[in-house]
């Protein structure tokens, strides 16, 4: 009688679970102790040393004068807002249409108008009454019927406003097109074959797409537009960095009257990224699931 017995297949050791270590950062740790460092010496020194002269800065930040040249800074900033990206978007369309001499003097228009520094196209507009001392109106090369005196029809603010629209349209161009062109072109085929209308097409399908790549670059550029506003102060436009000037050199509080400055564009500033960041939350929903679109707006 024999017994034949099937070996059993040896239990394999199992392995040890392995340790789990924990990341060391040692020099993260040594950088945010020296900003911290930086930054204590940094609020210790704008607490103690009396060369801020806070009593100066308190005694103008809320000024009538200040408000006033706050009140012009904002309105130059929307009418360079509203005027430039209304031609931006004119130049915008034409750069995209099949037109080859529409695109390219859309082309030509954003070359010379982002080559030319803000400050001379400012300085000619000022002086544009020199070139041209009457806008004249009537049959192009022959009679004219009636006419304007260029020096009574644009003013040191329409001057102003007219340089800094001209020179937004030219960025806002950028921007729209930028946004348009980053819209998958395959929606649109597929919104013609199904007979959407063009129009619809725009505003269902292009337009909040495409709004996701505009309105970053667009609210940097109106942040920039209110802080460029301060070149307008060399046609004398009461702005809040002209204002500045005007009163310490009155009084030679150079820094305190700068800190004021500083500190309204910084508030100002502040309020605008909190409206881009709510703006663009609205148009990031649907990007992302459960989220509301957060994770896209942050």
């Amino acid at each position: 009688m024999s017994v034949s017995a099937r070996p059993r297949p040896r239990a394999l050791d199992e392995p040890a679970p392995p340790k789990v270590v924990a990341a060391r950062h040692p020099w993260r740790w040594v950088g945010i102790v020296v900003v911290l460092v930086l930054s204590a010496q940094f609020v210790s020194g704008l607490v103690t040393n009396p060369g801020w002269d806070w009593a100066t800065f308190s005694r103008f930040i809320t000024a009538d004068s200040i408000l006033k040249a706050v009140l012009v800074t904002l309105e130059l900033t929307l009418y360079g807002t509203v005027l430039g990206f209304a031609l931006g978007i004119v130049l915008a369309l034409m750069r995209l249409s099949r037109s080859r001499f529409l695109e390219a003097v859309s082309w030509t228009y954003v070359w010379a108008f982002r080559s030319i520094p803000l400050i001379v196209q400012l300085l000619f507009w000022f002086n544009i009454s020199y070139l041209y001392e009457e806008l004249r109106f009537g049959i192009p090369f022959g009679p004219t019927f009636f006419g304007f005196q260029t020096k009574d029809l644009i003013s040191p603010m329409g001057a102003a406003v007219l340089g800094l629209a001209l020179h937004q349209a030219a960025y806002a161009a950028e921007i729209v097109r930028s946004g348009v062109i980053s819209v998958d072109h395959g929606q649109l085929e597929a919104a013609a074959a199904l007979g959407i209308p063009r129009s619809r097409q725009l505003r269902r399908i292009v337009l909040p797409q495409a709004m996701r790549s505009i309105l970053p670059n667009a609210t940097n550029e109106v942040i920039s537009l209110f802080k460029g506003t301060s070149v307008v102060s060399v046609v004398a436009i009461g702005e809040l960095f002209y204002q500045v000037q005007v009163i310490y050199g009155r009084n030679a509080r150079v820094v305190a009257l700068l800190m004021v400055a500083t500190a309204w564009y910084v508030a100002l500033t502040t309020l605008l990224s909190i409206v881009q960041h709510y703006v663009e939350k609205r148009y990031a929903k649907g990007t992302t699931r459960g989220e509301d679109g957060w994770k896209w707006a942050r």
